[in-house]
């Protein structure tokens, strides 16, 4: 994932800007991130909860550059972690320039979504609501679930009604992102390029390799580890043609690790194959990918075990 470091001369009428990407877990945040940029920037998994730190990934057009903040679920936090995370999420809303309201446009508006709206009413910012999943909705079903969404809009008695832009779109086909993205752009400011035109993300490279680790934890576990698990990055070493990486799988309790390491180590050698394969991409290159699994017990209600692992809520 080289870029190139030169800013490009921006044309006339150019704007840039930040986007934050908000709503309910597992509505595809990170799944309309990855359409959008047309790169695996962030990790996808049917498990709710999947984004934990806020990333940034670019989108650079002929006339704009959007930096999209991919941002935690806003839900109702059981723990420290969950706390950590939904106050990522709304500390986003105040340092953007739009906001990109992502709802599950399949099922009509419900108490979350309700939940959310009334968190971005009291700001000043352009909202943009897209209604994702357009591809499952029958056509028949269309108009009755965007309407559910403009009544939200709506607003209650003494309330003014939000005009929002509606969207509706597939995070996994693209449908209707062309038209997002448009819309989106012009209500950036002018402005000239903030990153190269050909990079896609800024974060650090230690960070998209334990996502894409923790992400194979996620596929092969399912409902057992998933939202026990962190992953810290120990070492990149470029040796050659070869990059070697060692890393850390955290866990809580012993009988998570045992999941994780399977019989005869198999789990374990499943994760890390799966995650070497798209390392190999990131290097462009063959990756040598060492795993450690240790248990640290409650490490998602300790505050100084989530700043070691990052969550600092930022």
């Amino acid at each position: 994932m080289e870029i190139s470091q030169a800013l490009p001369v921006s044309p006339d009428g150019f704007r840039s800007g930040f986007v934050a990407l908000i709503g309910r877990p597992n509505v595809g945040k990170s799944t309309l991130l990855n359409q959008l940029v047309g790169e695996k920037v962030a990790i996808t998994s049917p498990v709710a909860q999947t984004t934990r730190n806020r990333l940034r990934a670019i989108l650079t057009t002929p006339s704009a550059q959007l930096v999209l903040l991919d941002t935690p679920g806003i839900h109702k936090p059981h723990h420290l972690l969950g706390e950590r995370l939904v106050q990522s999420a709304r500390g986003a809303i105040g340092e953007v320039d739009v906001v990109l309201l992502l709802v599950d446009g399949s099922q009509p508006a419900g108490r979350g979504d309700a939940y959310i709206v009334e968190l971005l009413r009291q700001g000043n910012l352009p909202v943009h609501l897209a209604l994702n999943k357009h591809d499952l909705v029958e056509p028949g079903r269309a108009v009755e679930l965007a309407d559910s969404y403009r009544e939200l809009l709506a607003g209650g008695e003494g309330e003014s009604g939000l005009p929002w832009p509606l969207h509706p779109v597939s995070a996994l086909t693209g449908e209707g992102t062309a038209e997002l993205v448009r819309s989106l752009a012009a209500d950036l400011p002018a402005g000239p390029h903030l990153y190269p035109a050909d990079a896609v993300s800024d974060q650090p490279e230690q960070l998209l390799l334990a996502e894409l680790i923790r992400e194979q934890v996620l596929h092969h576990t399912r409902e057992e580890v998933p939202h026990s698990v962190a992953v810290r990055v120990e070492r990149i070493v470029e040796d050659g043609p070869r990059t070697a990486v060692l890393a850390t799988v955290v866990v809580e309790r012993s009988s998570q690790k045992a999941i994780l390491i399977g019989k005869g180590g198999s789990m374990l050698r499943e994760i890390g194959k799966g995650a070497r394969l798209q390392m190999q991409k990131v290097f462009d290159g063959p990756v040598y990918l060492e795993l450690f699994v240790k248990v640290v017990p409650h490490w998602r209600r300790s505050a100084s075990r989530l700043a070691e692992l990052g969550y600092t809520g930022d």
